[in-house]
Parts: structure tokens; sequence; C-alpha cells
């Protein structure tokens, strides 16, 4: 019996986590296309085209004549807590047409030409809004409070209607933060950790963060990537909430960092609360479905993934 490799398309195969995906599929015997900003990547195929996502003729194309197993939307456009907004509309123009509309032409292509595919969408803990108390669930309360949020819900939103009125797999990953070495300089894990390694080698003195006690859902990329496989290797599409269930604060994280590093944090991290241009909740993920129904489960402590990105970037 001839064995037939699994085909995936990865959405997004630049950012963090399509590129953690790519590598974690490559081991596992995949053929595969990654889709990104530049030239797709690709692996046990002759696959150099580039698609633009936000075409809809051209993802109709793309899944017709590949008609891949399994398809992984990861592609977002984010605006960060302490970016300014100089255009509400091209803002909210730009993260529809990244984080809404391409969903919405896949499902829809998939449905036409390719209903055995199974399709996975990365929404966010943004959802869920600044106000969510407690822990949040698949049940809990949609409350977004932001364009990206917003934006996210839509693409959830898509992704059930499809699933419940056309009965294309579409199953939702409810990212809450994720970290690794490969996160853009914008982001506080990445600006932490670099500006301590920075100070260790001379070629800086002082750290500014805009708040220390802002607490956070962290969890490790590549573990939220492996759920990312497992929830479409399930036997029925659903939503999931993939999180550590622990928070932890700016000042914790920094602290390991530096007592990582042999350094004083209080000798090098200064707060300047003006730099939070929105504030943003302390959002608190609850795993457990994802757990009974898959065995997922973190692979390692907050203080154990700090570590791990920390060799990665030295």
């Amino acid at each position: 019996m001839i064995h037939m490799k699994k085909m995936a398309i990865i959405i997004g195969s630049e950012g963090q986590d399509g590129r953690i995906l790519f590598d974690f599929l490559l081991k596992r015997d995949y053929q595969l296309i990654g889709i990104g900003s530049g030239i797709a990547r690709s692996h046990g195929l002759s696959w150099k085209k580039k698609v633009d996502i936000t075409k809809e003729k051209e993802v109709q194309a793309l899944i017709k004549k590949i008609k891949p197993d399994e398809v992984y939307y990861l592609a977002a456009f984010h605006h960060s807590a302490q970016d300014k907004v100089r255009d509400n509309l091209r803002l909210i123009e730009k993260s529809f047409a990244i984080n809404f509309f391409p969903v919405a032409y896949f499902l829809e292509a998939i449905r036409r030409h390719s209903p055995q595919s199974k399709f996975f969408y990365a929404a966010s803990s943004l959802i869920f809004g600044a106000q969510a108390k407690g822990k949040q669930n698949e049940k809990s309360s949609f409350n977004p409070d932001s364009f990206y949020g917003i934006s996210k819900l839509a693409g959830l939103l898509m992704c059930r209607l499809y699933r419940q009125k056309y009965r294309v797999f579409a199953s939702v990953g409810i990212f809450y933060n994720h970290e690794s070495g490969f996160r853009p300089a914008k982001f506080i894990s990445k600006k932490i950790i670099q500006g301590a390694l920075d100070i260790k080698n001379k070629k800086k003195k002082f750290l500014k963060i805009g708040d220390l006690k802002a607490s956070v859902d962290w969890g490790y990329a590549p573990d939220y990537v492996k759920a990312a496989n497992e929830i479409v290797l399930c036997k029925n599409p659903d939503d999931f909430i993939v999180a550590t269930g622990e928070k932890h604060s700016v000042l914790d994280f920094i602290k390991v960092v530096f007592s990582y590093l042999n350094l004083d944090w209080r000798k090098h991290v200064v707060e300047d609360k003006n730099m939070v241009l929105m504030k943003r909740g302390a959002a608190l993920g609850d795993a457990v479905k994802l757990h009974r129904v898959t065995g997922w489960k973190p692979s390692v402590s907050f203080e154990e993934m700090i570590v791990k990105i920390i060799k990665e970037l030295e």
C-alpha cells in the first residue's frame, strides 16, 4: 500500500507561528506550501507561485489546483498597544483585509472545490476584550474593544458559519499570548529580552517599559503551533482556547530575564506609563476543553519558556 504524504498550506508562513509550523510539519513528512509576504515556500512540491490572499480569484485557483488536506490560516495584521493610531478607517480596512476577508475566501473555496480539506484559523484572546473577568473558556462572552479583536472575532464567526451551515471542517484556536525568538521587536517579550541582552553586552544602559504591573497569560509558541496541528487532527471541528491558564506580570518576566543574565533589573528598568496608548485587560485562558479532547498541555513552565527564548537570541 502506497503511503500518501499529507499536503498542507500555511497562510502567514513568514510570521512567528508560520515559521515554527512549517518546520514542525516538515518533520512530520508533510508536503507544504507556505504563503507569506514574499515568494511562497514549498516542500515536496515544485511550487513557486506567489498567491495574493486578498484576491478571491487567486485563493479559489490555489485551492482548486492543490486540494490540500489541511489549511492553516495564521496571517494577521496586528496593531500594538504602543502604536499611535493616525487613521482609524485605514486601520479598520487593513485589519479586515487580512484578518477576515481572506478567511471567507478560503472557506468558500474549500466548500466549492475541496470539501475534504480541514481549515484552521488562529483567533485571539482579544475577542474577549479588556474587561474580561476570571478565566475565559469557549462559552465566555465576546466583547472585543479593538479593531484587531473585532476583525478576529469576525473570522471566528465565519468559521462557525461554514462549519454549521456548510459542513466545512473549520476549527478555531483562540490563541493567548505565545512567545519565541521569532517575535518582532515591538512585542514586549522580545523587547525585554533583547533589551536585557543589549545591556549585558554594554550596548545600552536602560530599558524603558510602559506598565510593569500589566499581567499576561504567556505561553511558548511551539506549544501553540503543536496545538493547532492537534486541533486539525481532531475527528470533529470546533473552537478551542489555547492558553496556559497562568498569569504573570511584565515585572515577573523582567525578573526572570535579568536574573538569568546576572543583571539587577532595578538598575536598568525604567517605567514610563505614557508609552501605553491602549489599556488592555489581563486575559486568562482556560484550555481544559483542548486538554480533554487532545491531551494537549504546555510543555514548559513560564521560567523555562523565557530561558529557551533567551538562548534562541543569544
